[in-house]
C-alpha cells in the first residue's frame, strides 16, 4: 500500500564453532574467555548486533556439550529443538531471539560443511544471514548490526573490513547460498565466492567496532585476555 513503510529484513546469525583447537588442547568453542566459552561471546556478539536467530553450528564439541544446563552456555537449545517458529518457546533467550546448536558430523572435512549446514538450518522468513566465527572473540556487535543495515539498505552481500582489509563477519543474502556452499569445499567458508564475485560485495568498515584476530594458540589466548583486560580499565 502506498506510503506503508517496508518491513525490515529479518537476518539470522550463524556461528560457526565446530573447530577442534587441537593447538588449544579442547574445543574452541568451550574455550573459556573472560568467565564466558568462545560458544556464548559469540552469541551474545550475533543476538546483540540484531540477528534472530543465531544459529550455532557444533563439531568437536557435540550438542550436548553446548545444551541448556552447562554452566557457560546455558540458553543454547539443542539440535532436536523443533522448529524456529515465532510461537515456538523452546530454546528461546530470555530477549525471545531463538538460538539453536545444529551438529556437523563431517566436522573434521572443514568449515564449509559447517557453514552448509548452518545455512541449511536458517528459517525460510530469514533474508540474509551474518556468518561469524568462534574464534574471534574481541569482534563487536556493532559490527553484525552495520552489516545488517547494509543489507537492508540493498546490499546482497556486506563483508566487515578493519583499516580496509576484508575480514569477518560476513553477510550473505538467501539468493546467494547455493553458489556459496557449492564453493565452499574443504576448509574454507564464503572467501572463493566472495573472490569470484567482487561485484556483489559492499565493504562496511567496522575497526572502530572491535577486533577480528583469530584464538588459534595459547599466545593467542593470553594476547585477547590482555586486550580485554585493558579495555576494561581504559577510561
Amino acid at each position: 500500500m502506498s506510503g506503508e513503510l517496508a518491513a525490515s529484513p529479518r537476518v539470522a546469525g550463524i556461528l560457526l564453532a565446530a573447530g577442534q583447537g587441537s593447538r588449544l588442547g579442547q574445543p574452541k568453542a568451550l574455550i573459556m574467555l573472560g568467565g564466558q566459552s568462545l560458544a556464548r561471546r559469540g552469541v551474545a556478539m550475533l543476538r546483540t548486533g540484531g540477528a534472530d536467530p543465531v544459529i550455532v553450528v557444533t563439531g568437536a564439541a557435540g550438542p550436548g556439550e553446548l545444551g541448556p544446563g552447562a554452566e557457560d552456555t546455558a540458553g543454547l537449545a539443542p539440535d532436536n529443538t523443533a522448529g524456529l517458529a515465532p510461537d515456538n518457546t523452546a530454546g528461546l533467550a530470555p530477549d525471545n531471539t531463538a538460538v539453536r546448536t545444529v551438529h556437523n558430523p563431517q566436522w573434521l572435512t572443514g568449515m564449509g560443511s559447517s557453514l552448509a549446514i548452518g545455512l541449511a538450518a536458517v528459517p525460510e522468513q530469514c533474508t540474509a544471514a551474518v556468518v561469524a566465527l568462534a574464534d574471534q572473540p574481541l569482534v563487536g556487535p556493532v559490527a553484525v548490526s552495520r552489516l545488517i543495515a547494509a543489507h537492508a539498505a540493498g546490499a546482497e552481500v556486506a563483508v566487515s573490513c578493519y583499516d580496509a582489509r576484508p575480514r569477518n563477519p560476513v553477510l550473505i543474502s538467501r539468493e546467494h547460498w547455493p553458489d556459496v556452499i557449492a564453493l565452499a569445499v574443504g576448509d574454507v567458508g564464503a572467501r572463493p565466492f566472495l573472490r569470484a564475485h567482487p561485484e556483489l560485495v559492499t565493504r562496511v568498515e567496522c575497526g572502530d567496532t572491535g577486533l577480528p584476530d583469530d584464538v588459534d594458540t595459547q599466545d593467542d589466548l593470553a594476547r585477547v585476555e590482555r586486550l580485554l583486560a585493558e579495555k576494561a580499565t581504559s577510561p
